[in-house]
Order: structure tokens, then C-alpha cells, then sequence
């Protein structure tokens, strides 16, 4: 696992990444459809704002109930307003917290806690993924860098497994193999009608489908709603 100190640097250059995305979001965007799964745009940003508030509470006080994750749906007129007060709400949260801070993460592990390192490293990978699903519904390229991409790939791989993940509307599906290489082709590939050649995993933003190379013992996970 990365250290805090790693990840802060590169979470805060993930979300603003997001934001110079969402920043080209216009009204008649919001109707777009999205990788996600029955998810349009305006219901896909409301959840990444949600994210970002639910995480800075839990990393604040150590937990958060299901309501602090929830938005209501952002409008246009609101939309960058609310992506800067919650980014810069999660990027406090996580630069003020310890090092030895534990944090439950009541969407992904609801029965234990995790170490802060590990719920920077998740929301890290839950804000990668989802910027490129805005980007792609408005029809731009997105691909973090290396450096950037090792990192979120990390952070997948510390998503817990267990039960939970078979349950009805969980935020990570269990693991399946792929022969896949490309750890960013395995991390966000959506269904087919988003397909690009050679991509051959597939993520959905409720009940993600999560991939591992067959070699590897360790999970690479999609985040999600």
C-alpha cells in the first residue's frame, strides 16, 4: 500500500483533472448517457459530488452514514460550485488527517475499518475512473499517466473481498480472471456499446464486475456507486 504522503499529491492532481472535465459539462450535457449503466451525466456527477462529501466525513470522524454519500441531482447552474466545494471538502479532509487514522467506508466495507491510506487510494480510483466516464460521455479522450495509474491500480487492489460483494446493489462485484494487461483497459472498460478494440474487461458503476490477471493472487477492482 502507498503511503499517505504519496497519495496526496497524486489525489489532488486526480481531482483536479476531474474538474477541468466537469468544467466543459453545459445543461444539455446532462442528459447524456454514461458507461454507467442506466446512470445519465447529471446522475453520474451527482454521485461523484456525493462521493467526494461522504469520504471527507468519514475521513473527518471516522465514518459516515449512507445519507452523507447522497446528493441530490446537481443542475447546471449549480454544477461547478458544488464539484469545487466537495473536491476541496475531500482534499481538506484527507490533508488534515493522520497518518494512523482508521475509516470506515460504510459503501465498501460496512463491517471494519480501513487505513486512511487505503480510503485516500479508493476514492483516488472511484474519482479516475468515474472522470473518464464524464469525459467519454462528452466524447473526449481520457487516460491518467503512468505514475498516476499505478496508483489507482494499487488502490484497487484494496478493496476488500468478502460477502459483500455478492450482495444486491454492492459497490464491487466479486473478481473474475482476464488475460488482459493493460491495467487502465482493465480497470474501466463499460459494455460494448462503449467498446474500443482489444478492450476486454468491463466495469459498471453499480455492482462493478472487477478483473485480475489469472497469474496475479491480488484483485484489481472497478469502483462504483
Amino acid at each position: 500500500m502507498h503511503t499517505v504522503d504519496k497519495l496526496r499529491p497524486q489525489h489532488c492532481r486526480a481531482l483536479a483533472q476531474a474538474g477541468e472535465i466537469v468544467a466543459h459539462v453545459h445543461a444539455a450535457d446532462l442528459a447524456r448517457a454514461t458507461p454507467c449503466a442506466g446512470w445519465d451525466l447529471q446522475v453520474l456527477l451527482s454521485h461523484m459530488i456525493g462521493q467526494n462529501d461522504g469520504f471527507a466525513t468519514a475521513v473527518t470522524a471516522g465514518d459516515a452514514p449512507q445519507s452523507a454519500y447522497t446528493r441530490t441531482p446537481v443542475t447546471a447552474s449549480d454544477l461547478a460550485s458544488e464539484w469545487r466545494r466537495s473536491a476541496d471538502r475531500v482534499q481538506a479532509a484527507f490533508a488534515h488527517a493522520h497518518t494512523d487514522d482508521e475509516v470506515r467506508l460504510i459503501e465498501i466495507n460496512p463491517d471494519n475499518t480501513v487505513p486512511v491510506a487505503a480510503a485516500v487510494g479508493m476514492h483516488l480510483l472511484d474519482t479516475v475512473i468515474h472522470t473518464w466516464d464524464v469525459a467519454i460521455s462528452l466524447g473526449n479522450p481520457y487516460r491518467p499517466d503512468d505514475e498516476l495509474l499505478e496508483i489507482v491500480a494499487a488502490g484497487a487492489k484494496q478493496v476488500p473481498a468478502g460477502a459483500s460483494r455478492t450482495e444486491p446493489g454492492a459497490a464491487f462485484a466479486p473478481a473474475v480472471t482476464t488475460d488482459q494487461t493493460d491495467s487502465w483497459l482493465i480497470l474501466r472498460q463499460p459494455a460494448s456499446r462503449w467498446a474500443i478494440p482489444d478492450r476486454r474487461s468491463r466495469l459498471l458503476c453499480r455492482g462493478h464486475e472487477v478483473f485480475s490477471r489469472p497469474s496475479s493472487a491480488r484483485v484489481l477492482s472497478g469502483p462504483g456507486p
